[in-house]
């Protein structure tokens, strides 16, 4: 097993190690597929850390067995950072960094720290001078964008829309007008579970011109990207229940 210190030249030779952010398939991906998504390079630097901080250790260990691990996973250092993880625990997160380890962070699919809960970490790594490395890998938020067709120059990340139908309501509609006003893409994401309760809502509320972009189930193999008015979605509408998708709205 490599230490730490010949992660180079991506690591800095200072007594903290780096943090690197590492992007994860969307879904379990054969292996030609997964080179695809993932840089080898980004796959060597996973080969090369001893120390994780994951959403769920189960599919972080599944997928370092993936890009064959050159060690037994249960040497490894995992360590927790999900929605539940409070703020005052981060810190002992950064315990191994600040002993020299370098560490790789793992969100449970795609980019960490965007719409994930990642970010507290990265912000405390910088302030306490650790060095934060990204590295290449899928974002569906960006993939979905270059494909749309929408306007990529200027595009507002909301993440979650309300559950509530009230709320869920007035906030499509402010969406909407927002992206009029701006000429500005509007993109959003939901539970999978959510998918269609969220796409039935944007037919029924947002005006027949406006452009709606749903891109389903990215880099997978039953990938769906497609950008249509609302009044031609109303004529076909796609399967996407229980499917992860990003939705991107241009009015």
């Amino acid at each position: 097993m490599l230490s730490s210190s010949t992660l180079t030249p991506l690591s800095m030779a200072t007594n903290t190690g780096t943090l690197y952010l590492i992007p994860t398939p969307f879904d379990t991906l054969d292996r030609e597929s997964f080179s695809w998504v993932i840089p080898a390079a980004a796959q060597q630097c996973m080969t090369r850390l001893n120390h994780y901080i994951v959403e769920h250790p189960k599919t972080a260990r599944q997928l370092l067995k993936q890009i064959d691990y050159p060690a037994p996973l249960q040497a490894i250092d995992i360590q927790v950072l999900d929605e539940h993880t409070k703020p005052d625990e981060i810190s002992r997160l950064l315990a191994p960094l600040l002993a020299g380890h370098s560490v790789g962070l793992l969100s449970e699919a795609g980019c960490p720290a965007v719409a994930d809960p990642g970010a507290g970490l990265v912000r405390m790594a910088h302030q306490k001078g650790i060095r934060v490395v990204p590295l290449v890998g899928p974002s569906s938020i960006l993939l979905a964008l270059m494909a749309s067709g929408l306007n990529g120059q200027h595009f507002l990340f909301h993440g979650y829309l309300p559950a509530d139908i009230a709320r869920l309501a007035t906030r499509i509609r402010e969406i909407e007008r927002e992206s009029m006003n701006r000429q500005q893409t509007q993109i959003f994401i939901e539970t999978p579970y959510r998918n269609q309760k969220l796409l039935d809502n944007l037919l029924r509320l947002c005006h027949d011109q406006s452009s709606l972009c749903i891109a389903c189930n990215i880099t997978l193999a039953d990938e769906f990207i497609s950008t249509r008015t609302i009044r031609e979605w109303k004529q076909s509408l796609p399967d996407i229940h229980k499917k992860p998708a990003i939705f991107l709205l241009h009015a």
